[in-house]
């Protein structure tokens, strides 16, 4: 089993010097942060190529047909899928931070791939090109921790309905249908419709489209495309990876995983894929053949580009109902039911980003996404504004804050307070258990200053009880104020 690999370096105490700041720049420890590959290989060990060859070869068997069929979803030629499947086998074995992970066409990916691109595969190429460089300059630039504002319930609604959206629009290649809309709805409506017109499907049909555009045209149709594919590559890849880092006991860097996604992609435009991300299914099969290093990715690599080399005329003759039965199995465990129960019995809540992602990804995939974000950034939004105040009455009332106070608490704060002791009769005085409360800002301090004139103005006390000083500011500014109205 792989060791786990090392965090980066963190941060200094104290303000290095320019030559500290460039030695640790060019130090050994550095070039491992960025190359993992140095963490692992000088403790390779002979027993582990077994199992990784192992791993790689049977993981190369399944990326085959997944990648043809997948393709497929994406509205590209099959052999665009085995373009994109091997190049994150060799990048990844270089930098990425978990063993377990292959990067590769994914139906989700191919899904969102196939709202954009419109079945060209030179706008296919050029998005992977534009998404490994928005990836990789997120990675230099440390952002991997916006990734942390996307929820669960929001990955999960968005993924069971991507997983029912690929496997219905499947349905007409199995019942050999033509002339399907592509829109959700509609394609539904279309397929029960023309049920009688099935019938066995012929070979694969292509039509030549010899119209020019712009760079500046194929990014303009690319749209919100720009932000959603990038975005959800990360997300998808890296929510595998922690899942098996946690099952395997071993630790992943967000960061170095997105550099590895967005060099990925950005070397894969150069060989005619399309993006790709990590896949949960060929993961779980990686994993489970004992694979030990991210080595096993070469393997699999090799066995796509064998296949690119000395199978791809027989690919030709593969029918579009195969292809179909292969992403229909694939996609199939993504439509994950019990987790409904489990947000139900945890947090009811969390059943409305779930449901709203999941509904509106019928209408369009990336309206899912950001409706799910939205919803769940309002409710993390509502919890900082209206934070829990528990109440008892001792003789006087106490007030037991259980987070931070922040501008939108303020009014929230201020309103209790105002009906549960100033305008009772007689008026109440307060202490405020602030045992929890460890961040503060300027406006709560002057709302603060405020309710302390109200309290003494009505002959009642305001107590602070636990509240730690946290900066210069708020101890000369809140402070004297405290000490002043409370004697």
């Amino acid at each position: 089993m792989m060791e786990p690999l090392l965090d980066r370096p963190g941060p200094q105490i104290g303000r290095p010097s320019l030559g500290e700041r460039m030695a640790s720049c060019c130090s050994y420890r550095t070039l491992q942060a960025w190359l993992p590959i140095l963490t692992w290989l000088p403790k390779y060990r002979l027993s582990w190529l077994q199992m990784d060859l192992i791993a790689g070869l049977t993981v190369g068997l399944t990326t085959v047909p997944q990648a043809l069929a997948y393709a497929e979803v994406a509205g590209l030629p099959v052999q665009y899928g085995l373009y994109s499947a091997f190049m994150g086998g060799f990048i990844y074995t270089f930098l990425g931070t978990s063993k377990d992970v292959t990067l590769g066409p994914t139906a989700i990916m191919s899904l969102l791939c196939a709202s954009y691109v419109g079945g060209d595969p030179v706008r296919a190429v050029l998005l992977s090109l534009i998404c490994g460089t928005i990836q990789t300059a997120m990675a230099l630039l440390r952002l991997g921790f916006l990734l942390d504002f996307i929820s669960f319930p929001v990955i999960k609604g968005f993924t069971c309905a991507a997983a029912v959206t690929i496997a219905f629009g499947q349905v007409k290649n199995v019942l050999g249908l033509k002339d399907i809309p592509h829109e959700f709805f509609l394609q539904v409506y279309y397929t029960f419709y023309r049920i009688p017109e099935t019938r066995a499907p012929p070979l694969f049909e292509t039509t030549p489209n010899g119209t020019s555009i712009s760079f500046g045209e194929i990014i303009e149709d690319f749209g919100g495309g720009l932000a959603v594919i990038p975005f959800m590559g990360v997300l998808e890849s890296i929510a595998i990876a922690k899942a098996f880092a946690s099952q395997n006991d071993y630790r992943i860097n967000a960061n170095q995983e997105l550099f590895a996604i967005g060099l990925t992609n950005i070397m894969g435009s150069f060989v005619s894929a399309y993006p790709v991300t990590g896949s949960f299914g060929r993961t779980a099969v990686n994993s489970q053949t004992g694979v030990c290093t991210p080595a096993g990715g070469i393997v699999t690599g090799v066995v796509v580009l064998l296949s690119l080399a000395f199978l791809m005329p027989a690919f030709y003759y593969i029918p579009k109902a195969s292809l179909a039965a292969v992403i229909i199995c694939a996609v199939a465990p993504l439509v994950d039911y019990r987790v409904v129960m489990q947000f139900w019995r945890i947090r009811k809540l969390d059943l409305v980003p779930f449901l709203i992602t999941f509904l509106l990804s019928f209408w369009e995939v990336q309206y899912g996404i950001v409706g799910g974000v939205v919803v769940s950034g309002l409710m993390l939004l509502y919890n900082v504004a209206r934070p829990s105040i528990k109440v008892c009455d001792h003789g006087v009332l106490v007030m037991e804050l259980d987070s931070g106070l922040s501008f939108p608490s303020t009014e929230y704060l201020n309103t209790v307070l105002y009906t549960q002791a100033l305008q009772a009769s007689p008026p109440r005085s307060v202490v405020l258990d602030c045992h929890h409360v460890n961040t503060v800002d300027y406006t709560v301090v002057n709302e603060l200053r405020d309710l302390l004139r109200q309290f003494k103005l009505r002959g009642v006390a305001l107590i602070f009880s636990g509240l730690q000083v946290l900066t210069d500011w708020v101890c000369s500014g809140l402070r004297p104020t405290m000490m002043k109205y409370n004697q």
